[in-house]
């Protein structure tokens, strides 16, 4: 048994196929719902187990435990973005000063003996 039961509601469901079958999303974003298609355990659903799933699409099952838990957690938008990032991978190199005094330079009149 699953710890986060996906038991989807007939408008999601509806929702989560028809993005499946348009195939106009990421592909990453249709991975994601039909993971939560076939975790469904709602009536009528297939109610697959992670395992299970693991094999079908090719990816890992701690990823389809995320999805999981990002569904039960966080809500169907959720489960199809991407996770946030908790902090980010490197800092940035220009803040908020710097970029201002940037666009000032570039939107500014040209210094003096320069025409741009």
């Amino acid at each position: 048994m699953e710890k986060y039961v996906v038991a989807l509601i007939s408008e999601e469901r509806k929702e989560l196929a028809e993005l499946v079958s348009k195939g106009k999303a990421a592909a990453q974003k249709i991975t994601h719902a039909r993971v939560l298609l076939q975790a469904d355990e709602s009536a009528g659903g297939p109610a697959w187990m992670d395992k299970q799933i693991s094999e079908a699409f090719g990816i890992h099952t701690n990823t389809i435990h995320g999805i999981r838990r990002r569904f039960v957690e966080q809500g169907l938008q959720a489960a199809l973005g991407r996770k946030k990032q908790d902090r980010p991978s490197r800092k940035r190199i220009v803040d908020g000063e710097v970029e201002a005094r940037l666009t000032a330079l570039r939107c500014g009149e040209p210094p003096e003996g320069r025409k741009q």
